[in-house]
Protein backbone atom coordinates (compact mmCIF):
# COMPACT_ATOMS: atom_id res chain seq x y z
CA UNK A 1 0.00 0.00 0.00
CA UNK A 2 2.70 2.80 1.26
CA UNK A 3 5.08 4.02 0.18
CA UNK A 4 3.43 4.92 -3.24
CA UNK A 5 4.72 3.71 -6.58
CA UNK A 6 4.01 6.92 -8.54
CA UNK A 7 1.91 10.42 -7.81
CA UNK A 8 -1.58 9.92 -6.37
CA UNK A 9 -4.37 12.27 -8.12
CA UNK A 10 -5.73 13.33 -5.34
CA UNK A 11 -5.15 13.88 -1.89
CA UNK A 12 -6.68 15.30 1.15
CA UNK A 13 -4.99 16.72 4.23
CA UNK A 14 -7.13 16.25 7.11
CA UNK A 15 -6.27 19.29 10.49
CA UNK A 16 -8.78 21.39 11.22
CA UNK A 17 -6.93 23.65 13.85
CA UNK A 18 -5.15 25.43 15.75
CA UNK A 19 -3.73 28.53 13.76
CA UNK A 20 -0.17 26.98 14.62
CA UNK A 21 -1.01 23.60 14.05
CA UNK A 22 -2.07 24.30 10.56
CA UNK A 23 1.31 26.60 10.07
CA UNK A 24 2.91 23.47 10.79
CA UNK A 25 1.40 21.51 8.32
CA UNK A 26 2.43 23.67 5.28
CA UNK A 27 5.84 22.19 4.93
CA UNK A 28 4.26 18.83 4.48
CA UNK A 29 2.14 20.07 1.94
CA UNK A 30 5.04 21.77 0.10
CA UNK A 31 6.87 18.94 0.21
CA UNK A 32 4.11 16.83 -0.92
CA UNK A 33 3.17 19.61 -4.02
CA UNK A 34 7.13 19.44 -5.07
CA UNK A 35 7.32 16.10 -5.12
CA UNK A 36 3.84 15.73 -7.06
CA UNK A 37 3.52 18.92 -9.11
CA UNK A 38 0.37 17.19 -10.66
CA UNK A 39 -1.72 15.72 -7.90
CA UNK A 40 -4.32 17.46 -6.71
CA UNK A 41 -4.89 18.58 -2.75
CA UNK A 42 -7.67 19.41 -0.73
CA UNK A 43 -7.43 20.63 2.85
CA UNK A 44 -10.14 19.78 5.60
CA UNK A 45 -10.26 22.79 7.42
CA UNK A 46 -11.34 25.18 10.20
CA UNK A 47 -12.88 28.34 9.66
CA UNK A 48 -10.43 30.11 11.62
CA UNK A 49 -7.61 28.66 10.04
CA UNK A 50 -9.01 29.07 6.75
CA UNK A 51 -8.52 33.10 7.04
CA UNK A 52 -4.88 32.46 6.96
CA UNK A 53 -4.23 29.05 4.64
CA UNK A 54 -6.42 30.57 1.73
CA UNK A 55 -3.18 32.88 0.98
CA UNK A 56 -1.92 29.34 -0.14
CA UNK A 57 -2.59 28.76 -4.11
CA UNK A 58 -3.23 25.47 -5.55
CA UNK A 59 -5.15 23.91 -2.63
CA UNK A 60 -8.88 23.19 -2.27
CA UNK A 61 -10.14 24.62 0.19
CA UNK A 62 -13.43 22.22 2.37
CA UNK A 63 -14.21 23.99 5.91
CA UNK A 64 -15.50 22.60 8.77
CA UNK A 65 -16.85 24.78 11.24
CA UNK A 66 -16.47 24.26 15.55
CA UNK A 67 -19.95 24.19 16.16
CA UNK A 68 -21.43 23.12 13.26
CA UNK A 69 -22.71 19.50 14.73
CA UNK A 70 -24.43 17.07 13.06
CA UNK A 71 -25.94 19.80 10.24
CA UNK A 72 -21.96 20.60 9.58
CA UNK A 73 -21.00 16.87 8.90
CA UNK A 74 -23.89 16.05 6.73
CA UNK A 75 -22.64 19.08 4.92
CA UNK A 76 -19.41 17.76 4.57
CA UNK A 77 -20.90 14.47 3.44
CA UNK A 78 -22.67 16.26 0.73
CA UNK A 79 -19.40 18.37 -0.52
CA UNK A 80 -17.56 14.97 -0.33
CA UNK A 81 -20.33 13.12 -2.31
CA UNK A 82 -19.10 11.53 -5.44
CA UNK A 83 -15.30 12.05 -4.43
CA UNK A 84 -12.42 9.38 -3.76
CA UNK A 85 -9.29 10.27 -2.65
CA UNK A 86 -6.40 8.40 -3.62
CA UNK A 87 -4.93 9.38 -0.02
CA UNK A 88 -5.85 10.78 2.67
CA UNK A 89 -3.55 12.41 6.03
CA UNK A 90 -4.75 12.10 9.21
CA UNK A 91 -3.15 15.00 10.64
CA UNK A 92 -5.22 15.71 13.98
CA UNK A 93 -5.53 13.63 17.51
CA UNK A 94 -9.30 14.11 18.21
CA UNK A 95 -12.59 12.44 17.96
CA UNK A 96 -14.23 15.16 16.02
CA UNK A 97 -11.15 14.88 13.74
CA UNK A 98 -11.72 11.18 13.61
CA UNK A 99 -15.36 11.45 12.89
CA UNK A 100 -14.71 13.81 10.21
CA UNK A 101 -12.31 11.00 9.21
CA UNK A 102 -14.61 8.25 8.68
CA UNK A 103 -16.58 10.43 5.99
CA UNK A 104 -13.92 10.89 3.74
CA UNK A 105 -13.93 8.78 1.11
CA UNK A 106 -10.40 7.77 0.40
CA UNK A 107 -8.32 4.68 -0.82
CA UNK A 108 -5.79 5.12 1.87
CA UNK A 109 -5.92 6.87 4.75
CA UNK A 110 -3.12 7.55 7.04
CA UNK A 111 -2.58 8.30 10.49
CA UNK A 112 0.26 8.40 13.01
CA UNK A 113 1.50 5.00 14.13
CA UNK A 114 -0.45 3.19 16.56
CA UNK A 115 1.41 4.49 20.15
CA UNK A 116 0.39 8.15 19.05
CA UNK A 117 -2.98 7.53 17.08
CA UNK A 118 -4.75 8.49 20.36
CA UNK A 119 -8.67 9.81 19.96
CA UNK A 120 -10.25 6.99 17.76
CA UNK A 121 -7.53 7.47 15.12
CA UNK A 122 -6.54 4.30 14.80
CA UNK A 123 -9.84 3.00 14.00
CA UNK A 124 -10.58 4.75 10.85
CA UNK A 125 -7.16 4.75 9.37
CA UNK A 126 -5.73 1.92 7.68
CA UNK A 127 -2.23 2.87 7.14
CA UNK A 128 0.34 4.39 9.75
CA UNK A 129 3.39 6.33 9.73
CA UNK A 130 6.55 5.04 10.90
CA UNK A 131 6.66 5.49 15.14
CA UNK A 132 9.07 7.78 16.49
CA UNK A 133 9.34 9.86 20.05
CA UNK A 134 9.76 12.84 21.22
CA UNK A 135 9.75 14.66 18.11
CA UNK A 136 8.46 18.29 17.38
CA UNK A 137 4.98 18.44 16.07
CA UNK A 138 5.97 20.03 12.48
CA UNK A 139 8.68 16.78 12.35
CA UNK A 140 5.88 14.50 13.22
CA UNK A 141 3.66 15.95 10.32
CA UNK A 142 6.33 15.47 8.15
CA UNK A 143 6.77 11.92 8.94
CA UNK A 144 3.65 11.40 6.77
CA UNK A 145 5.56 12.33 3.55
CA UNK A 146 8.33 10.03 3.94
CA UNK A 147 5.40 7.38 4.66
CA UNK A 148 4.17 8.17 1.55
CA UNK A 149 7.27 7.69 -0.29
CA UNK A 150 8.61 11.55 -0.17
CA UNK A 151 11.65 11.57 1.27
CA UNK A 152 12.68 15.19 0.32
CA UNK A 153 11.45 17.83 3.16
CA UNK A 154 10.75 21.24 1.98
CA UNK A 155 10.51 23.34 4.98
CA UNK A 156 9.51 26.36 3.37
CA UNK A 157 6.16 28.29 3.53
CA UNK A 158 5.84 31.05 1.02
CA UNK A 159 2.60 32.28 1.77
CA UNK A 160 1.68 35.47 -1.09
CA UNK A 161 0.54 38.17 0.78
CA UNK A 162 -2.67 40.30 0.04
CA UNK A 163 -1.85 43.71 -1.17
CA UNK A 164 -4.16 45.01 1.22
CA UNK A 165 -1.91 43.16 3.98
CA UNK A 166 0.94 44.67 2.84
CA UNK A 167 -0.37 48.17 2.92
CA UNK A 168 -1.48 47.81 6.61
CA UNK A 169 2.00 46.13 7.72
CA UNK A 170 4.40 49.45 5.80
CA UNK A 171 1.84 51.98 7.00
CA UNK A 172 3.20 50.61 10.85
CA UNK A 173 6.97 49.98 9.79
CA UNK A 174 7.35 51.56 7.04
CA UNK A 175 11.26 51.42 5.21
CA UNK A 176 13.81 52.82 6.97
CA UNK A 177 11.89 52.55 10.56
CA UNK A 178 13.21 51.43 13.96
CA UNK A 179 13.75 47.69 14.93
CA UNK A 180 10.43 46.42 15.47
CA UNK A 181 9.38 44.40 18.60
CA UNK A 182 6.04 42.92 17.63
CA UNK A 183 4.29 41.68 21.60
CA UNK A 184 1.43 38.93 21.02
CA UNK A 185 0.64 38.39 24.33
CA UNK A 186 -2.17 35.74 24.54
CA UNK A 187 -2.91 31.87 23.98
CA UNK A 188 -6.67 30.46 23.79
CA UNK A 189 -5.32 28.74 26.50
CA UNK A 190 -5.30 31.17 29.60
CA UNK A 191 -2.63 29.50 31.70
CA UNK A 192 0.21 29.72 29.13
CA UNK A 193 -0.23 33.69 29.32
CA UNK A 194 2.73 35.90 31.01
CA UNK A 195 1.96 38.58 33.35
CA UNK A 196 1.18 42.44 32.00
CA UNK A 197 3.74 43.92 33.72
CA UNK A 198 6.72 41.54 32.58
CA UNK A 199 5.76 42.23 28.84
CA UNK A 200 5.45 46.00 29.76
CA UNK A 201 8.94 45.39 31.56
CA UNK A 202 10.54 44.31 28.36
CA UNK A 203 8.63 46.37 26.29
CA UNK A 204 10.20 49.58 28.11
CA UNK A 205 13.70 47.87 27.71
CA UNK A 206 12.97 47.56 23.89
CA UNK A 207 12.27 50.89 23.78
CA UNK A 208 14.70 52.87 26.12
CA UNK A 209 17.55 50.46 25.46
CA UNK A 210 17.63 49.66 22.16
CA UNK A 211 15.22 52.41 20.14
CA UNK A 212 13.01 49.97 18.84
CA UNK A 213 9.39 50.44 18.04
CA UNK A 214 7.11 48.13 20.16
CA UNK A 215 3.68 46.76 18.71
CA UNK A 216 1.06 44.85 20.79
CA UNK A 217 -0.67 42.78 18.29
CA UNK A 218 -3.60 40.14 18.61
CA UNK A 219 -7.37 39.25 18.29
CA UNK A 220 -10.38 41.10 19.33
CA UNK A 221 -11.45 38.65 22.64
CA UNK A 222 -11.40 40.24 25.77
CA UNK A 223 -8.79 38.57 27.29
CA UNK A 224 -6.43 39.88 24.41
CA UNK A 225 -8.33 43.41 24.66
CA UNK A 226 -7.53 43.64 28.55
CA UNK A 227 -4.03 42.49 28.69
CA UNK A 228 -3.36 44.89 25.64
CA UNK A 229 -4.44 47.74 27.70
CA UNK A 230 -2.60 46.62 30.91
CA UNK A 231 0.39 46.09 29.30
CA UNK A 232 -0.17 50.05 27.17
CA UNK A 233 -0.95 51.07 30.51
CA UNK A 234 2.58 50.47 32.41
CA UNK A 235 4.52 51.20 28.77
CA UNK A 236 2.84 54.49 27.13
CA UNK A 237 5.55 54.07 24.52
CA UNK A 238 4.20 50.57 22.83
CA UNK A 239 1.48 51.10 19.34
CA UNK A 240 -1.73 49.08 20.65
CA UNK A 241 -3.04 47.60 17.34
CA UNK A 242 -5.06 44.36 19.30
CA UNK A 243 -8.08 44.06 17.47
CA UNK A 244 -7.37 45.73 14.44
CA UNK A 245 -6.65 43.85 11.80
CA UNK A 246 -6.66 40.07 10.06
CA UNK A 247 -4.90 37.28 10.07
CA UNK A 248 -3.33 38.33 7.02
CA UNK A 249 -2.32 41.60 7.81
CA UNK A 250 -0.64 40.12 10.79
CA UNK A 251 1.22 38.08 8.88
CA UNK A 252 2.53 40.59 6.76
CA UNK A 253 3.29 42.73 9.88
CA UNK A 254 5.54 40.10 11.39
CA UNK A 255 7.02 39.50 8.03
CA UNK A 256 8.25 43.59 8.11
CA UNK A 257 9.15 43.01 11.93
CA UNK A 258 12.81 42.40 13.71
CA UNK A 259 11.66 39.59 16.35
CA UNK A 260 7.97 38.68 18.51
CA UNK A 261 7.50 38.47 21.41
CA UNK A 262 4.75 35.32 22.50
CA UNK A 263 3.97 32.60 24.53
CA UNK A 264 3.07 29.40 23.15
CA UNK A 265 0.31 30.73 20.23
CA UNK A 266 -0.80 30.88 16.40
CA UNK A 267 1.69 33.89 15.94
CA UNK A 268 4.81 32.38 17.12
CA UNK A 269 4.20 29.65 14.29
CA UNK A 270 3.24 32.78 12.14
CA UNK A 271 5.73 34.21 12.32
CA UNK A 272 7.83 31.74 11.52
CA UNK A 273 6.37 31.16 8.44
CA UNK A 274 7.74 34.55 7.54
CA UNK A 275 11.13 34.35 8.82
CA UNK A 276 11.00 37.02 11.89
CA UNK A 277 12.33 35.41 15.08
CA UNK A 278 10.82 34.16 17.80
CA UNK A 279 11.25 34.80 21.63
CA UNK A 280 8.86 31.95 22.68
CA UNK A 281 7.58 31.82 26.79
CA UNK A 282 8.13 28.40 27.37
CA UNK A 283 6.87 27.33 30.80
CA UNK A 284 3.43 25.78 30.47
CA UNK A 285 4.64 23.83 27.55
CA UNK A 286 7.54 22.38 26.06
CA UNK A 287 9.43 24.22 23.00
CA UNK A 288 11.19 21.41 21.86
CA UNK A 289 7.56 19.48 20.88
CA UNK A 290 5.47 22.66 20.16
CA UNK A 291 7.93 25.73 20.11
CA UNK A 292 8.59 28.06 16.77
CA UNK A 293 10.39 25.89 14.20
CA UNK A 294 13.53 28.22 13.28
CA UNK A 295 13.80 30.12 16.92
CA UNK A 296 14.21 27.75 19.32
CA UNK A 297 17.50 28.87 20.44
CA UNK A 298 15.70 32.22 21.56
CA UNK A 299 13.08 30.55 23.41
CA UNK A 300 13.17 30.88 27.27
CA UNK A 301 12.69 27.40 28.45
CA UNK A 302 11.43 27.03 31.44
CA UNK A 303 9.65 23.63 31.07
CA UNK A 304 11.93 21.98 33.00
CA UNK A 305 11.74 24.33 36.21
CA UNK A 306 7.88 23.83 35.11
CA UNK A 307 7.98 19.94 35.50
CA UNK A 308 10.27 20.19 38.56
CA UNK A 309 7.81 22.46 40.51
CA UNK A 310 4.42 20.86 39.48
CA UNK A 311 5.45 17.40 38.64
CA UNK A 312 8.59 16.51 40.47
CA UNK A 313 10.22 15.29 37.44
CA UNK A 314 12.35 16.23 34.94
CA UNK A 315 10.36 16.48 30.86
CA UNK A 316 11.90 13.52 30.16
CA UNK A 317 10.16 11.55 33.14
CA UNK A 318 6.92 12.70 31.30
CA UNK A 319 4.78 12.04 29.14
CA UNK A 320 5.76 14.11 25.81
CA UNK A 321 2.16 15.37 25.36
CA UNK A 322 2.52 16.64 29.29
CA UNK A 323 1.14 20.29 29.46
CA UNK A 324 2.20 21.87 33.25
CA UNK A 325 -0.53 24.41 32.79
CA UNK A 326 -1.16 25.39 36.60
CA UNK A 327 -1.85 28.81 38.09
CA UNK A 328 1.48 30.43 38.44
CA UNK A 329 3.53 28.61 36.03
CA UNK A 330 4.20 31.39 34.10
CA UNK A 331 5.51 33.39 36.53
CA UNK A 332 8.71 30.99 36.79
CA UNK A 333 9.62 33.32 33.75
CA UNK A 334 11.37 36.14 34.87
CA UNK A 335 11.99 39.93 32.98
CA UNK A 336 15.87 39.60 33.27
CA UNK A 337 15.92 36.59 31.51
CA UNK A 338 13.65 37.54 28.90
CA UNK A 339 15.50 41.17 28.21
CA UNK A 340 18.68 39.27 27.98
CA UNK A 341 17.71 37.28 24.97
CA UNK A 342 16.64 39.97 23.23
CA UNK A 343 19.49 41.59 23.51
CA UNK A 344 21.20 38.48 21.82
CA UNK A 345 19.17 38.11 19.37
CA UNK A 346 19.61 42.03 18.38
CA UNK A 347 23.33 41.61 18.94
CA UNK A 348 23.50 38.46 16.19
CA UNK A 349 21.28 40.76 13.82
CA UNK A 350 23.31 43.37 13.68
Amino acid sequence: MLPLIKPPESVCLLRLSAIGDTCHVVPLLRSLQRAWPGTRFTWIIGQAELQLMTLLSGVEFITVGKRAGFAGLKTLRAALRRRQFDLMLHLQLSVRASVIAALVPARIKLGFDRARARELQWLVTNARIAPRSREHVLDSFLGFAESAGVRQRVLEWNLPLPDDAIKYAKRLIPDGAPRTLVISACSTHALRNWLAERYAAVARHAIEEHGMTVILAGGPSETEKSMSHAIAAQCSGVINQVGKDTLPQLLALLSRATALLAPDTGPAHMATMVGTPVIGLYAATNPARSGPYLSREWCIDAFPRATQKFRRSAPNGLPWTTKIEEPGVMELIEVPEVCNRLDALLASHL
